[in-house]
């Protein structure tokens, strides 16, 4: 797990009376990113903008962080605070803001208790004034947001886009080996890929004077199938929607997905019903399907992210991310993830030296969207 080096502090986040239990607002213990390795904004922190919020919003959790620009060069971005939420505990994104807001601590400068700005990393896009994603449990309105806490500037940000952003944050003590290589990895173009609510993908690339981060919906490709059983699956899959995608099977609910079918192939009767469910069975191997439908998932995601590797020449690494993979770490390593992975023809050997590591989600999109915010304001 990724441990803060900066005073970088997290809620206690006690409920105030009459509003939402503890469940809602959950303490982000653990979820601070190594910020050492952050790229230094040229703005000097005397120069720039006042505390501003970032926000990384997924289908299950938003982190709300109160970030700062400084102009030291070993940590330019400095969370002031942090929350992490439950979405389907809250009525809007506005909601979770103004309570964050009101919930920061006497200890927060005066300056940062009406924050002006904000940076929002969420998957989908937007759309007039609304963000997109029908993965969220509610739509999210930018004008709403606007009014109603006092924003000036509210800037989006593909989730995963700000996650690939944030790698440039971490070293490899922070994160956690699934395929190593010989060598360090070369120069060049850094995958970020991982499934959650959705299955994400974006793309780092090098340059100068900064990297550049290329947002992708690969997660929206066509499911490939690349056994007997799994071409069995997608069938199946097949005949309940006119389109299967490999988010259909990467995912929560494409675990879910998964296990369904394979219980209708092994004449079951399902008696799981949640991603976590699946997950749990499957490592107690307690259940035959969800151990199946687990192992399946790993296999198709080593094919996926080789398959991007290839397509977006990603000679830096893959850098794994989303909610699901470091609850399976152990599983994930001993399944048929790396062979699966290697399993490209003549390309084997190029992929070889394309290192894979996991990284804990934590405060990185807040980080990220925090990273870019400050960026793309230096541009204009």
């Amino acid at each position: 797990m990724l441990r803060p080096t900066i005073n970088a502090c997290t809620a206690s986040a006690a409920p105030r009376a009459g509003r939402r239990d503890r469940a809602a607002r959950e303490n982000g213990v653990g979820e601070v990113v190594n910020q050492r390795h952050v790229t230094t904004p040229s703005v000097p922190a005397s120069h720039a903008m006042p505390p501003f919020l970032a926000a990384d919003v997924g289908g299950t959790h938003a982190r709300i962080g109160l970030v700062a620009a400084t102009d030291d060069r070993r940590h330019p971005v400095r969370v002031l605070h942090y929350q992490r939420y439950q979405c389907a505990a809250w009525p809007s994104l506005t909601d979770v803001l103004r309570d964050f807001v009101a919930q920061l601590p006497d200890a927060v400068p005066a300056q940062a208790q009406a924050p002006a700005a904000c940076a929002v990393a969420c998957a989908g896009y937007v759309l007039g004034d609304a963000i997109v994603n029908e993965n969220l449990p509610w739509a999210v309105s930018i004008g709403d947001i606007r009014q109603t806490l006092g924003i000036d500037r509210l800037a989006v940000i593909n989730d995963f886009e700000a996650v690939a952003y944030a790698t440039q944050f971490i070293v490899p003590a922070d994160t956690r080996s699934i395929i190593e290589t010989a060598r360090p990895p070369a120069e060049g173009p850094v995958l970020v890929a991982g499934p959650g609510t959705g299955l994400g993908s974006a793309l780092l690339m090098p340059g100068e004077p900064r990297a550049h981060v290329l947002a992708t919906e690969a997660g929206q490709i066509s499911l490939a199938p690349g056994t007997p059983r799994e071409r069995q699956v997608l069938q199946l899959m097949a005949s309940e929607r006119d389109y299967v995608s490999y988010e259909d099977a990467l995912s929560g609910p494409g675990l879910l997905n998964l296990y369904r079918a394979l219980c209708a192939l092994n004449h079951a009767s399902p008696t799981l019903a949640a991603p976590a469910d699946v997950t749990a069975a499957a490592l107690a191997h307690s259940d035959a399907n969800a151990l199946e439908a687990l192992d399946m998932f790993c296999g198709l995601l080593g094919s996926f992210v080789g398959d991007l590797v290839m397509l977006y020449g990603a000679r830096g690494g893959v850098y794994l991310a989303g909610g699901i993979l470091p609850q399976i770490h152990a599983f994930l390593k001993s399944s048929t993830f790396a062979a699966r992975y290697f399993n490209k023809g003549v390309m084997r050997a190029y992929l070889e030296q394309v290192p894979v590591r996991l990284i804990e989600h934590g405060q990185l999109g807040v980080m990220g969207a925090a990273g870019w915010f400050l960026e793309k304001r230096e541009e204009t």
